[in-house]
């Protein structure tokens, strides 16, 4: 497999210094990607950045990704309008350790391959730096008319941002640069990857690979900033980003995610977040017009990212969840599903909370549903439900009302769901 012409069709090429197909031709090299850990969670907008690194290593390259511990300290001013947060030392470690167990979902770290990836800290050759040192070395190759040509920069020094830019983040390209030069001298690294608004920072790299190292063989190539079709930013939702941490973002909220993205951006994502071939995708986009409806682009995306991010189990639980609001054989899943997919599936509907106590008491649902949790006005108008069978505890319909209720209701030994006619749910929430 090629690598320049896999991410060619796939859509995953902005700029690409010229040369650089011609030296991965050659034989096998590495290329690196970096990640500030500014949380200890990826998220899905980090995913094309890591795509870029499977598919380096799908092609018989080595990828390595450096944690960003030294640059993290800092912060990186590309595209930005403000300085971010810096971070401790002890944070940046425990984020580092996160983002790694995530990393090995898509890359191959433990085989004894060639082509193993591995991680880096760059944290781990610049915390011997001195101040002096640094730029004595190497701040002295790099000239600031060079730095301030960048886009990054002079985006942050024109009128575009009233926020100026410190010493700190003006020194970012300068450490960058030297991570590649870093990597290009002890990891046979050749390339540097990363988005588009990275192209000034990469190429820094190879300026300073140039002029310190005498390489002529230093290559940058960047991934377009991934965009929604309606113009939205990608990756966001009303809540946030989607992370790849299930605490964070649970597996049925991932999979909602890409079931729900638009037909025009379901082509565009299956070629940048999988690794299904030119030939099954042009199958699904055809399905895909034949039968809008089916959505088995949508359909297959959300299968196949859910499976690699999180596992097949979580995927097949995200599935029958999906199904809870429309099926009546629900019932046995419910009392499966963790507390975080539960409140999921059921976000914004209305809740009540009682207590515990009620429960043990052995309190009448008809009592329970209207003194304590209003969810009926009467119990005259939950008895008449009831006898129409729309009225149902946990996704089973209730014939008597004045039946009493027991701990052994609750889901999560906290829940106790209620539905009122075919679409109206409510959530009781035990409190001790």
């Amino acid at each position: 497999m090629n690598f320049t012409d896999e991410l060619q069709w796939r859509g995953m090429i902005h700029q690409m210094m010229p040369g650089t197909d011609e030296y991965l031709k050659k034989g096998m090299t590495s290329a690196y990607l970096g990640i500030d850990p500014t949380a200890d969670s990826l998220h899905i907008g980090h995913l094309v950045g890591v795509m870029m690194l499977k598919h380096f290593q799908r092609s018989g390259h080595k990828p390595i990704a450096v944690i960003g511990g030294a640059t993290g300290m800092i912060g990186d001013p590309s595209m930005k309008s403000q300085e971010r947060k810096l971070l401790d030392v002890d944070t940046l470690r425990h984020n580092q350790e996160c983002i790694k167990k995530q990393l090995a979902k898509f890359l191959d770290f433990d085989s004894d391959a060639p082509n193993a990836a591995i991680l880096v800290n760059n944290y781990d050759w610049m915390k011997d730096w001195s101040f002096l040192d640094f730029i004595r070395e190497v701040g002295k190759c790099i000239t600031v008319n060079y730095m301030m040509a960048k886009d990054s920069v002079k985006k942050r020094l024109s009128g575009e941002s009233g926020q100026g830019m410190s010493f700190t983040e003006f020194s970012y390209q300068l450490l960058q640069g030297y991570d590649f030069l870093h990597l290009y001298r002890t990891h046979n690294c050749h390339l540097q990857l990363g988005g588009s608004d990275q192209w000034g920072n990469i190429t820094t790299g190879t300026e300073l690979i140039r002029r310190m190292a005498g390489g002529e063989d230093a290559f940058a190539l960047t991934c377009p900033l991934i965009t929604k079709a309606d113009g939205g930013k990608f990756g966001k939702t009303e809540s946030g980003n989607v992370w790849l941490d299930p605490a964070r973002t649970s597996p049925y909220q991932f999979y909602q995610f890409w079931l729900n993205v638009s037909d025009d951006d379901a082509e565009k994502y299956i070629k940048i977040f999988t690794v299904l071939t030119r030939e099954e995708i042009a199958d699904l986009v055809a399905q895909q017009k034949l039968d809008p409806g089916a959505r088995p682009l949508q359909k297959r995306l959300a299968k196949e990212i859910t499976t690699m991010v999180h596992s097949a189990e979580d995927y097949e639980m995200a599935v029958e969840a999906s199904q809870i609001l429309f099926s009546n054989k629900a019932a046995d899943f419910l009392h499966k599903i963790d507390e975080a997919t539960l409140l999921a599936v059921f976000d914004g509907v209305p809740q009540f909370e009682i207590s515990r106590s009620l429960l043990k008491e052995g309190v009448k649902l008809a009592d329970l549903l209207t003194d304590h949790a209003p969810v009926f006005p009467s119990k005259g108008e939950l008895r008449k439900l009831a006898q129409g069978g729309g009225f149902s505890i946990n996704k089973e319909k209730i014939a008597d009302p004045y039946t009493p209720a027991s701990e052994a209701l609750l889901l999560n030994d906290r829940y106790i769901l209620v539905q009122k006619g075919k679409k109206n749910y409510f959530l009781l929430k035990v409190t001790d």
